[in-house]
């Protein structure tokens, strides 16, 4: 059983980490982008929003199990394969990166506009307006918005397994469903609520530290 476990839970963590880290990178320039051309932005611009609003909206539209399917030719085309651990990050990190963006702008739309018109005041770039001030001030939440980020990936990668994902849920789909293994099933599960438990713990010591 932990021939087959442990190897899997690797895997699981492989794909969250890496589509996280993908989705977070991806996520937080399409956030930047929407907070500098947001109505009252540093650089408003109604067209580029309207276009990158709608983009996002649309895929964050898609369930994640259509949306993997949609892309095995684009997941093909970059990993040379459509199928297994590493060709799994593709999709999660497009399905993640609009849920990311959508989670920093936010983040980044609770700092008090008092702060950034006082960084105005003393000649601050939009550079500095958003990395110095923005950046710094929604720091707490950004964290809350990855390890959120990273508990979804965590459970997209368990349905990534239903398609050849690999990871957990291929163990739980192949032993515990197909073959009748009550007693595997139940030790995915129990290892993946385990993982989600240490992930939020995580997340929850960073907030606290930014917070101080």
């Amino acid at each position: 059983m932990t021939q087959i476990l442990l190897p899997a839970l690797g895997e699981t963590i492989y794909m969250s980490l890496v589509s996280t880290i993908l989705a977070v990178i991806i996520g937080f320039a399409l956030a930047i982008v929407l907070i500098l051309t947001s109505k009252n932005g540093l650089r408003e611009n109604k067209t580029i929003y309207f276009v990158l609003d709608l983009i996002i909206n649309t895929l964050r539209s898609f369930p994640f199990i259509i949306l993997m399917i949609v892309l095995f030719p684009l997941t093909k085309i970059l990993i040379g394969q459509s199928i297994g651990t590493t060709a799994a990050i593709i999709p999660l990190t497009i399905g993640a990166a609009p849920f990311v963006a959508r989670l920093i702008e936010s983040a980044l739309k609770e700092v008090d506009s008092g702060v950034i018109q006082a960084a105005k005041s003393f000649g601050a770039s939009d550079f500095q307006i958003i990395f110095k001030v923005m950046f710094v001030e929604a720091l707490p939440s950004i964290i809350s918005a990855i390890t959120l980020t990273l508990i979804t990936i965590i459970g997209f990668s368990a349905m990534a397994g239903a398609v050849g994902g690999g990871g957990l849920g291929d163990v739980a789909i192949k032993y515990g469903y197909y073959r009748f293994q009550t007693d595997t099933m139940i030790y995915t599960v129990i290892i993946l609520i385990a993982l989600v438990q240490i992930v939020q713990s995580l997340g929850d010591y960073f907030y606290k530290i930014s917070k101080k």
